[in-house]
């Protein structure tokens, strides 16, 4: 069964590098969104091996990878994994999850475990709050890594910075949604596929650790977070769970309410609370892609 890895890069050359480092063996794709820090170069020079995709232009965590996913599917690709460029892959990730669709034949997406640099976890499995907007932390967010973390089975979604999906789930559900361009996508990607017919499960033993790295963004970063996350937020949530009209504006309200607490009081940027009413009006306007 031929596996093929799909790694993002926009103006990220050394993550990208430090990342490509960790899948030595692998058949990689790197797709490039029209980086201009020298990271194609980089990357063809290091790494000859490596398949580079250059889109030529910012096309979004979606679009970008979607680039990569159908280079891999025409290569013959019955699996494709997502890694972000700022994660490293532990030892045998890719073995994990080779071992894992034995034991689940009905899987069409499996989800590996992020570990911060210090070895706590960062994510290892989530539900969706469909209902309230609000999905919660990620299981084990923070803490340190042990036994209730590492029992394989069902999650309600994977994260795009560790998931693996099935060329079969893809066929069914389709790619990733490029109007969503970035955030949010893979919480809409993971219920597309289940709703398809195929589970989602959390493999702990598909380690990776990730830096969550800033480099690709800086001080706008922030505003682009906000805005995409709170007008996605309400795109999924209403794509997925219609409710009621006052249903729907109760959702709307917690989901704006928790994104400008977020803005004012851990960002504290005017221009981060400008963004979120930004995404709120986009959302409600159906004004989707690139902000």
């Amino acid at each position: 069964m031929s596996w093929a890895v799909c790694v993002l890069n926009w103006n990220g050359r050394e993550d990208t590098l430090r990342c490509l480092a960790s899948l030595r063996g692998e058949r990689v794709i790197v797709a490039d969104n029209g980086s201009s820090d020298g990271s194609v170069e980089a990357i063809r020079s290091a790494f000859p091996d490596v398949e580079v995709v250059e889109n030529g232009a910012n096309l979004g965590f979606s679009g970008g990878n979607n680039a990569a996913i159908r280079r891999a599917l025409d290569g013959g690709a019955a699996w494709v994994v997502l890694l972000n460029n700022d994660a490293e892959a532990e030892p045998g990730l890719l073995d994990a999850l080779r071992s894992a669709t034995a034991r689940h034949p009905d899987a069409g997406v499996l989800a590996g475990k992020l570990l911060f640099p210090d070895g706590r976890v960062q994510w290892a499995g989530q539900r969706v709050g469909l209902r309230s907007g609000y999905s919660g932390r990620p299981r084990g967010h923070g803490r340190e890594d042990g036994f209730a973390f590492s029992v394989e089975g069902r999650t309600q979604r994977a994260v795009g910075a560790l998931m693996a999906v099935s060329r079969a789930a893809i066929e069914r559900a389709g790619l990733l949604d490029e109007d969503l361009f970035a955030y949010v996508e893979d919480v809409d990607w993971s219920l597309r596929i289940r709703a398809a017919g195929f589970d989602c499960i959390f493999v702990p033993s598909a380690r990776a650790v990730h830096r969550v790295s800033a480099s690709t963004g800086g001080a706008a970063e922030s505003t682009h977070t906000v805005y995409y996350g709170t007008r996605n937020t309400i795109v999924v949530c209403e794509r997925h769970r219609p409710l009621g009209a006052a249903g729907t504006a109760a959702r709307r309200a917690a989901i704006v309410a928790a994104f400008l607490a977020h803005a004012g009081l851990v960002l504290r940027s005017r221009a981060a609370v400008d963004a979120v009413r930004e995404g709120y009006r986009d959302a409600l306007a159906g004004r989707l892609g690139a902000r």
